[in-house]
């Protein structure tokens, strides 16, 4: 039996043209700067971003973490939606290890914060208050159905920040989908904000590893934190270039993830007991309830798993599923075709 794995685009695997060029990989040692498939990627990155520089990093909650700390100093801070990956999943790793505040208001339906919101929640300069440093977002975002903050937004909350003299952060890990969803260069999407992360290893089907772009001194300063947080690499070279054909072939092939995604939605919506809107679902990733009379929510998933098809339920009732690279229309069928069966 083939499993059809929605829990997540981490599980996408590398293609044969990655394997190839990371076996192929020129390397030296990338703590010394001396690793050429590494220097080239950053390059690919910060240009891709529009940014002047990138460090590569093994992981998004690392990139986000060496963000925070170059941009704040212990007791300083930032702004976070309350359904953020930063907040929710990533160990408060920015308090344990930066001593870094987090001040959290709700996420609106579509991932942004309320402008109003944010400015009041600026802190004014007072002996009682942590100093305000930074505004965090995340495009495209998870918990959210997964929605694309357009560029119109963006260049809202950039006017306020530099009102206030903030920096801008981006939770990136997806940012390609948002770009490829709203059919914009995803230079768009930053060209207000101080730092942004990206995933490689999610629907671009890289092994390992993120970005952090930013400008030459912020990306100095992140190289030392990466280094002092346990992410200096020697022979990355080896994963930096499954990274650098993630970004020269895999990108545009996003939207076929997307179409599936709304091929699944659309099928799931119309059977017995599962609450789903279609028209909310913008990239990949679907969320949906199960209220059904005669099946629970965890009969649902147990039956799912018998015939091979593994999904997340996030909270009691609420799944999620991640359309990828690895999955089909076929199998996308099939799991409306079981889904059907179950719940009739």
């Amino acid at each position: 039996m083939n499993t059809i794995d929605l829990r997540s685009d981490t599980l996408t695997q590398p293609t044969k043209t990655m394997r190839k060029a990371m076996a192929e990989a020129e390397v030296g040692d990338d703590v010394f700067s001396e690793d050429p498939t590494v220097n080239r990627l950053e390059k690919i990155a910060a240009s891709r971003m529009g940014k002047e520089a990138a460090v590569f990093v093994p992981s998004g909650t690392m990139g986000n973490l060496i963000s925070m700390l170059s941009h704040c100093s212990r007791g300083d801070e930032v702004i976070l939606g309350d359904q953020s990956h930063i907040f929710l999943n990533e160990v408060g790793g920015i308090s344990a290890l930066g001593g870094i505040h987090p001040h959290i208001i709700s996420n609106e339906s579509d991932g942004t914060l309320n402008l109003e919101t944010v400015e009041k929640k600026i802190r004014a300069s007072d002996l009682h208050y942590p100093p305000t440093r930074v505004i965090a977002l995340e495009n495209t975002h998870n918990y959210c159905m997964g929605s694309p903050i357009k560029p119109e937004y963006m260049q809202q909350i950039g006017n306020l920040a530099k009102r206030y003299n903030l920096k801008i952060h981006i939770d990136g890990a997806r940012i390609f989908n948002a770009s490829v969803a709203m059919r914009v260069d995803v230079k768009d999407l930053v060209r207000e904000v101080d730092s942004v992360m990206f995933c490689l290893s999610k629907g671009l089907s890289a092994p390992v590893g993120s970005l952090v772009c930013g400008n030459k001194k912020f990306i100095d300063e992140a190289r030392k934190w990466r280094k002092m947080v346990g992410g200096g690499m020697r022979q990355s070279g080896h994963l930096a270039a499954a990274g650098i054909i993630a970004l020269d072939e895999l990108v545009n092939e996003l939207k076929k993830d997307h179409s599936n995604a709304q091929a699944l939605a659309q099928g799931l919506s119309m059977l017995r007991g599962i609450v789903l809107k279609p028209a909310l679902i913008k990239t990949n990733i679907i969320f949906f309830s199960l209220e059904h009379p005669a099946l629970s929510p965890e009969e649902y998933l147990k039956k799912l798993e018998l015939q091979g098809i593994k999904m997340l339920m996030i909270e009691p009732g609420v799944f999620r599923a991640v359309l990828h690279r690895e999955i089909s229309e076929f199998q996308v069928e099939q799991v409306i075709r079981t889904s059907g069966e179950l719940t009739k």
